[in-house]
C-alpha cells in the first residue's frame, strides 16, 4: 500500500477490531474521520483517546462526511447491507475491509483459518507445532489482537497465524494465505446472512485468491458444501474428516489415518492423547495436514500434540462432585457446537439421558430445531437463559422438560439441586453471549464461580483445573 500520510481515510465502525483499524492507519499518519451508528458511554470512552490523536469522530452517524476520501475501511461488524456503507458505494468510493487493509501491510506469509466451530483451537495447535519448531511467528484473531494490532510485527516473523470468519472475508480483494484452512460449515451467523449458502460462501472466500502451489486444508463435509455451489478452491487441497472415511485424513476406531502419497499409513492414536472426540481428532488432523505442507516432521508435531491439554472454556471438565461432571463448554456458540458437546459427554446408565443442559443467550438466527432428537435422548432437563431462551424452549420442550430462568447463576443452581450421581451438568449455550456477558470467557469463568460457590471447601470447583474429558 502507497503512503498513507496525510492521505483522508473513512473507517465505518468503532468496534475492537475498527478501533484497532483506526491506531494503524494513525500510526501510518493518516486524516482519519471513523463513524459508527451505535452511540454508547462506553463507545465514547473508548474512543476518546483516538479524538485526542487526532481522529475525527462520529458517534451515532446516519450519513457520511460530504468529503473525499482516499478509501474506505469497513470494520467486521458492519454489514455490507449498512445505509453507511451503501451510501459509500453509491458515491463510488474504494471500499475495503479492515482484514483487506491490513493484510497489504503484511511482511511475512499468512496461514489462515476459519470455519463455523474449531478455529480457535486448531489456530493453537499450528502455534504450537511452529514454535516447537523454532518458527518465528505473529498470531492474531479472536484469541489474540486483532490483525491492525499486530501488522508493525510482521517484517520479523517467517509466519502470521491467522483466524478469521465470515464477515472478515466478506471484504477480501487480494488477501492470499500460502496456507487456509477450513475447519467445517454449520448454521451460523443467520441473522446477518439470511441463508446457508450466502454463509458458505461468504466463508470459503478464503481460498478465492490462492494460488495452485497454495494449500487448502478443508474438512471434507465443508469441501462437498462448496462443491455444490461451484466454489472449487484453486490450490492443492487436503481433506480430513472424522466421520467420512473418503477423505485424505481419517478417523478409524481412534487411530487418526492418511492416504496421502508418501505419507500414507496411522498418523496418530488419540488414545496415548490428553483430549478425545471426534472434533478434536479433526482438529489434530487439520493441524497435521498444515505442518506437513510446511514440511515439518510427522514425529515432532506428534510429540506435540500428545502434550496438548483441554482447553479453557471448551467442553473443560470444571470438577465432579458427588458422582456429578461440571462441565463448561461457554465456547459452543451455535447448536452444532453444542451437538458436540452432548455427543461428548459421558453416557447414562443403560443410556439413559443423565445431563442437564444450560443454554442461552443472543440468538444468531440458529435453527435450534436440528439438535432436537439429539436432546431427547440425551438430556434430562435444561435450563434455558438470556435472549434466545423462549426460542429454544419451543424448539425443545417437545423433547425434554426446559424451564426458563432469569440468569446463567440460577440456572447453575438449579442443575446442582436436581442433578445425582452419573449426572453431568453441561453449559452450552449454543448462542452469543453478548446480552449478558462481555465475552465466552466471561460467561465461562461465571459458570466456574458459581460451581465453586456451591460446593466450596474440599471439594470446591477450581476454574483453573482442566479436565481429561474434552
Amino acid at each position: 500500500m502507497k503512503d498513507l500520510k496525510d492521505k483522508k481515510v473513512l473507517l465505518l465502525g468503532l468496534g475492537g477490531r475498527g478501533r484497532a483499524v483506526c491506531e494503524l492507519l494513525l500510526r501510518c499518519h493518516a486524516r482519519v474521520t471513523a463513524l459508527d451508528p451505535h452511540e454508547t458511554k462506553s463507545l465514547r470512552e473508548e474512543t476518546d483517546r483516538l479524538q485526542r490523536r487526532g481522529a475525527v469522530i462520529v458517534l451515532g452517524a446516519r450519513e457520511l462526511p460530504d468529503q473525499a476520501f482516499e478509501f474506505v475501511v469497513v470494520s467486521p461488524a458492519i454489514p455490507s447491507s449498512s445505509p453507511l456503507v451503501l451510501e459509500a458505494a453509491r458515491r463510488g468510493l474504494r471500499l475495503m475491509g479492515e482484514l483487506e487493509f491490513a493484510h497489504q501491510l503484511l511482511r511475512c506469509l499468512a496461514l489462515a483459518v476459519t470455519g463455523t466451530n474449531g478455529k480457535g483451537s486448531v489456530a493453537e495447535l499450528i502455534e504450537r507445532i511452529l514454535v516447537s519448531q523454532n518458527r518465528r511467528i505473529v498470531v492474531a484473531g479472536q484469541r489474540a489482537q486483532p490483525l491492525c494490532d499486530v501488522v508493525d510485527r510482521t517484517n520479523e516473523a517467517d509466519f502470521l497465524v491467522l483466524q478469521v470468519n465470515a464477515f472478515q472475508l466478506e471484504w477480501i480483494e487480494f488477501f492470499r494465505p500460502v496456507v487456509a484452512v477450513l475447519t467445517n460449515l454449520t448454521p451460523d451467523h443467520l441473522d446477518r446472512y439470511g441463508s446457508m449458502e450466502k454463509y458458505v460462501r461468504a466463508t470459503a472466500k478464503v481460498f478465492a485468491q490462492q494460488q495452485q502451489f497454495d494449500w487448502a486444508i478443508v474438512q471434507h463435509e465443508a469441501l462437498e458444501q462448496m462443491r455444490a455451489l461451484d466454489l472449487e478452491p484453486p490450490s492443492k487441497v487436503v481433506t480430513f474428516s472424522a466421520r467420512d472415511e473418503a477423505a485424505d485424513l481419517y478417523l478409524d476406531r481412534g487411530l487418526i489415518v492418511s492416504r496421502l502419497p508418501n505419507w500414507s499409513g496411522p498418523l496418530l492414536d488419540l488414545a496415548h492423547c490428553r483430549v478425545s472426540g471426534p472434533h478434536n481428532a479433526e482438529n489434530f488432523m487439520a493441524a497435521l495436514a498444515v505442518g506437513r505442507a510446511l514440511r515439518i516432521s510427522l514425529d515432532n508435531m506428534v510429540a506435540e500434540l500428545k502434550q496438548v491439554e483441554p482447553a479453557r472454556h471448551r467442553f473443560e471438565l470444571v470438577t465432579e462432585v458427588a458422582g456429578v461432571q461440571y462441565i463448561n463448554d461457554s465456547k459452543a456458540t451455535n447448536p452444532h457446537a453444542l451437538e458436540m458437546a452432548l455427543n461428548a459427554a459421558r453416557s447414562g446408565r443403560e443410556g439413559q439421558a443423565n445431563i442437564w443442559l444450560l443454554a442461552g443467550g443472543r440468538d444468531k438466527g440458529a435453527d435450534f430445531h436440528q439438535v432436537g432428537a439429539l436432546i431427547g435422548r440425551r438430556v434430562k432437563g435444561a435450563f434455558l437463559f438470556g435472549e434466545g431462551r423462549e426460542k429454544m424452549q419451543s424448539a425443545w420442550g417437545l423433547f425434554t422438560p426446559c424451564t426458563p430462568v432469569g440468569s446463567l447463576l440460577e440456572a447453575v443452581a438449579e442443575a446442582a439441586k436436581h442433578a445425582t450421581e452419573g449426572d453431568v451438568v453441561l453449559l452450552s449455550p449454543a448462542c452469543s453471549c453478548f446480552d449478558q456477558f462481555r465475552d465466552y470467557q466471561h460467561r465461562g469463568e461465571t459458570f466456574c464461580s458459581a460451581v465453586k460457590s456451591i460446593y466450596g471447601g474440599a471439594e470446591a470447583a477450581d476454574p483453573n483445573i482442566h479436565g481429561s474429558t474434552a
